[in-house]
């Protein structure tokens, strides 16, 4: 008893302490009021709330709404706003209180978000837990100022080979895809993500409408290829409400922002912006917002181009970082003087056009040479490619009007037709398997043996085994020459020779069918003038 008697005097003298302590605090402490706006729903239609009583609430401020749900205030009218809902918004009623944050949309960033797949809001919707990160950024924010840019001068290699060779990219270029549906859009986008492993460039890919089965097995295809490891998955699905449609690319421009504002490259891809564009104008006819050329209003055209001017190359002073940008864009019927299509056209740094036509017939991927432009142009290419593909557009171009021309069943002469023989190797060569991206190397070796017309007398079906075989042949080459390749020096002499010795020797193995491949694409060449000569005689 002795011994547990200072015990228990000792604990009632930290109690004693504690509740002094307590009651010392309330009596110094003074409650204050912080004033709070509360407004009310007055209707709810189609992902838009009608709210009164936040006279004081800021543009595209972010409102809350029972049930957690997000929303953004869009139109300040004079007794009332018009409030984007961002979420499901069925248990919505008019009389709901609504509270102001005083804050504006953002989204949350950092390196956490790396492998992961969220929504425009940064929750995680991958089913791997929650993201640790307190970083946010706000989804809207000034793009960068013209003297904090630095000029496009470095290339983005995609791995396929009639892009880096004829419509190059460089960092902190916006190239624009478009095309009519299933004509392999997203597919070169996806290539252009999978290249950039070991490549030091994170890409954040924004599907905005996409159909969740769709989203599923593009994320499926980053994550059997590795590249989810340097990947960030922005979703919208299509059966979300318009307002996430609308913030997605946004959010996923941000999050791009971060990395490119710590010194690193980023290449983001928004798949696409016909459904964003779409969303936008459901949501200002909602609005009441007037209507203009094919019914989309007339800002159209500021909502794509604040979001694409804020993808650029920073200077050295800014830490040198840079953001990419592939916007995605769907055509109807080929028709590129659309609305949408030539404001992105306008905003943009070039185009890759897909056509209907080269899918049809197999050539993947299915991108008309004559219609894609890069206005970076050869400052973003390597001296090497520029060295072996100067000519190439000129000679393909010149090879589509020969082969058009020879459908009208004129008669040919032999320097005519050879052409036509070379352009189809060029086709051939520019041809490339989906997911199978093609190293520097490889690429230089191929294009400098086609100008050589070292490909010409393989048959066209061995062409695919012929150029595997040259990109097998390159993975043993010097490592000093390797360097020498993919730096920006001009392609030595020596270097070229040895490129075109390995070449050669690799394409040895299928010169056999030299003859045969001459008589096959000369087959149709000789019906069409014994048609001709006997038209002649009778």
């Amino acid at each position: 008893m002795s011994s547990e008697t200072p015990r228990i005097v000792s604990l009632q003298s930290v109690y004693a302490g504690a509740f002094a302590d307590i009651h010392q605090r309330l009596q110094t402490f003074k409650p204050q009021l912080m004033p709070q706006e509360i407004g009310a729903i007055a209707s709810v239609s189609t992902g838009i709330a009608r709210v009164h009583g936040l006279q004081g609430v800021n543009s595209e401020e972010r409102l809350i709404f029972p049930g957690g749900l997000s929303g953004i205030a869009f139109n300040l009218n004079e007794d009332s706003i018009d409030v984007v809902l961002l979420g499901n918004y069925v248990h919505l009623h008019a009389g709901d209180e609504v509270q102001r944050t005083g804050q504006v949309m953002s989204v949350a960033v950092g390196d956490a978000l790396l492998g992961r797949m969220i929504d425009p809001l940064g929750r995680e919707l991958d089913g791997l837990g929650p993201i640790a990160t307190q970083q946010r950024l706000p989804i809207e924010r000034p793009v960068t100022a013209i003297m904090d840019r630095a000029p496009v001068t470095e290339p983005l290699q995609t791995g396929l080979k009639v892009i880096d060779a004829l419509i190059p990219i460089g960092l902190g270029q916006r190239e624009l895809i478009l095309g009519d549906r299933q004509t392999g859009k997203t597919a070169i986008a996806i290539d252009a993500i999978f290249n950039q492993r070991g490549k030091d460039v994170l890409c954040v890919y924004c599907a905005i409408g996409q159909r969740a089965s769709a989203v599923a097995k593009t994320v499926a295809n980053l994550r059997e290829k590795d590249a989810m490891a340097y990947t960030i998955v922005v979703v919208a699905e299509g059966n979300d409400a318009p307002g996430l449609a609308y913030i997605a690319p946004y959010a996923a421009t941000s999050i791009a922002e971060y990395f490119m504002e710590k010194g690193r490259n980023v290449l983001i891809v928004y798949d696409d912006l016909t459904h964003h564009a779409r969303a936008y104008r459901e949501l200002s006819l909602l609005l009441r917002r007037p209507p203009g050329r094919e019914a989309f209003p007339g800002d159209i055209f500021y909502i794509h181009s604040r979001m694409l001017e804020r993808a650029t190359h920073l200077n050295d002073a800014r830490g040198g970082g840079s953001m990419t940008a592939l916007p995605i864009i769907e055509t109807e019927a080929q028709n590129i003087s659309a609305y949408i299509p030539t404001n992105l056209i306008s905003i943009t740094d070039g185009q890759i056009v897909l056509s209907p036509s080269l899918f049809e017939l197999g050539v993947l991927p299915a991108i008309d040479v004559g219609q894609s432009v890069s206005r970076v142009g050869g400052k973003a290419q390597r001296a090497a490619y520029r060295a072996v593909a100067g000519d190439l557009k000129l000679a393909y171009a010149q090879f589509e009007e020969l082969e058009t021309f020879a459908r009208f069943g004129a008669r040919l002469d032999e320097e005519t037709r050879q052409s036509i023989n070379h352009g189809k190797r060029i086709r051939a060569c520019l041809g490339q398997a989906e997911f199978s991206p093609v190293p520097v190397v490889a690429q230089i070796a191929i294009l400098l043996a086609l100008n050589a017309n070292l490909f010409d007398p393989v048959a066209l079906h061995q062409m695919a085994a012929a150029q595997h075989a040259v990109t097998q042949a390159t993975s043993n080459l010097p490592d000093d020459l390797v360097k020498r390749i993919c730096t920006n020096d001009t392609l030595a002499d020596a270097d070229r020779q040895q490129l075109s010795d390995l070449a050669q020797k690799a394409i040895t193995s299928f010169l056999s069918e030299a003859e045969t491949t001459s008589q096959v694409d000369d087959s149709a060449q000789p019906a069409t003038e014994t048609v001709t000569e006997t038209k002649e005689k009778s």
